[in-house]
Order: C-alpha cells, then sequence, then structure tokens
C-alpha cells in the first residue's frame, strides 16, 4: 500500500497531510508551530560551543577586533578544546578576542590575511610551534564565499609571481596568469550579528559585518552570537543579510568590551 505525503505552509507552521496513492482523499494533521520543530536560540555561550571537539576546523568572523564573536571565543576557550585549525582574517590581539584561543595552546594551525598585532603568535611561528598559512585578504573571502557556494577552486590573478603561487596549478587566461585557489569549509563557523531573530535570520551593524556573512555560509554548523534577539518576524526580510536557513545555532552575547585595536589620537594643542 503507497502513500503520498505533502506539506503546505499555512500561517506560522507546515501543515502534514496525506492520502493512499490513486485512491482516497487527502487527510490533513493539526499545524504544527515551526519554533516546536526547530529551536535554535541557546541559552549560554557555553551551550553554544558545547560539541565543539578537538581537531574541528573552524572559522571565527571579524576584521581586527570589529565584529568577533567576543562570547563565543570566551566560551571556547572555557571548554578548553585542543588542536583546533582557524581560518579567520586575524587572530585578534595579545589578550583578547582570539588571542586567548593561542595563549591558551588551543590552536595548531591557521589561515589568516593579516597576523601584525599579535607578539605570542610571531614567537610560536618562529620557533616552528604554530602553522600559519597567509592569504591575501581578497583572496582569502573569495575562497570562503566559494565554499559555501560550493566551488571548489577558482582562478585568480592575485599572487601570481610571489611565493603565494608556489606549488599551486597556474594557468592563462586570455593572455593573463592566474592561480587557482581552493574553497574553504568548516565544521563551525563563530559569527557575530548585530540583530537576529529566533528563525536565524542576521542583520550586521556597518563594517561589524566584514567576513561574518560569508562564513556563516560556509560551515556545518554556523553559531551566531547576536547583541539584540528579536522575535521571528520583527525583522523585515528585506533587511535580511544572512539568511535563517544558515544558521543552526543563536545565542544572545553579554559584556561587549569593543575594544579597540590600536588607538590613536591628536596631541594637545598647546595652551594659548
Amino acid at each position: 500500500m503507497t502513500y503520498l505525503l505533502t506539506v503546505r505552509m499555512v500561517g506560522n507552521g507546515p501543515l502534514f497531510g496525506c492520502r493512499r496513492a490513486k485512491s482516497g482523499s487527502w487527510s490533513f494533521s493539526q499545524t504544527l508551530s515551526y519554533h516546536r520543530l526547530v529551536n535554535k536560540v541557546y541559552s549560554t555561550a557555553e551551550e553554544a560551543v558545547a560539541d565543539i571537539a578537538d581537531g574541528s576546523t573552524i572559522m571565527l568572523g571579524g576584521f581586527g577586533l570589529c565584529g568577533i564573536p567576543e562570547n563565543l571565543i570566551a566560551a571556547l576557550v572555557q571548554k578548553g578544546a585542543k588542536g583546533l585549525h582557524t581560518i579567520s582574517n586575524n587572530m585578534g590581539v595579545d589578550g583578547f578576542g582570539m588571542g586567548l584561543m593561542l595563549e591558551a595552546g588551543m590552536i595548531a594551525s591557521h589561515i589568516g590575511s593579516y597576523v601584525g598585532e599579535n607578539r605570542l603568535l610571531e614567537s610560536l611561528v618562529i620557533a616552528g610551534k604554530l602553522k600559519v598559512t597567509l592569504v591575501p585578504q581578497g583572496t582569502l573571502a573569495e575562497r570562503i564565499r566559494a565554499g559555501g557556494a560550493g566551488i571548489p577552486a577558482f582562478f585568480t590573478p592575485t599572487g601570481v609571481g610571489t611565493v603565494v603561487a608556489e606549488g599551486k596549478e597556474v594557468r592563462e587566461f586570455d593572455g593573463r596568469a592566474y592561480v587557482m585557489e581552493r574553497g574553504l569549509t568548516a565544521d563551525f563557523a563563530l559569527i557575530k550579528a548585530w540583530r537576529g531573530d529566533t528563525l536565524g535570520n542576521l542583520i550586521y551593524r556597518k563594517t561589524a559585518r566584514n567576513f561574518n556573512p560569508m562564513m556563516a555560509t560556509a560551515a556545518r554548523i554556523t553559531i551566531a552570537e547576536l547583541e539584540e534577539l528579536v522575535s521571528a518576524g520583527e525583522i523585515d526580510p528585506n533587511n535580511v543579510m544572512t539568511p535563517g536557513i544558515y544558521v543552526k545555532r543563536i545565542v544572545q552575547g553579554r559584556h561587549y568590551e569593543r575594544r579597540i585595536e590600536r588607538r590613536t589620537v591628536r596631541a594637545a594643542e598647546a595652551q594659548r
């Protein structure tokens, strides 16, 4: 005996129905709330990162100290996972951001584009205790975007004729040389958004947008830290920057330091 199944979206949830093939009428069950099927909201950052295992590959959003998932990083440091392979634009600074992960000895290798603000990182690389792969910033962004789009590789002129191209395929297109770069994916992506709803739809604020949206698409499990959590339907769909389909877990962050990476002030003018 064969049955057919259909799902209709009614109101705020799906309506399930079935009937016997080739005969009979449809019989629909009651509407089920989407919130009862999927609960993405975690009460604490510690719960959200609890299953990140040793050796995982993790993408971390942010640019400098702007738009970094401060609370998720702190929770991961508290968990104490080891041998992590991180992908991020930079490695934070000494004593803050990803610098805390570095100090805790959690990172085995790192892919990024800028590492100039972290003295500990420099000493570990020179000592051969940490593997770092430097990637031109635009290429890094595109490698992550490609990974999220299911594109295994692409060609770019950036890096041709430099150490960046060593060991990679170089091909000529229309008389210009291009180097092949592989797309990047991860087990987890820890990202930061300004506002999000309970379904995982996200909005980023100004330059805190940076690497967060593309990383959200390129990981098996994306965990979003929010400054403001609202109910489903409170965000205008036209304003959504990352659709909730990419986000598996949500946690509302607390106690943001919002540090300035390098503070520069104008010298005080002489009194007249």
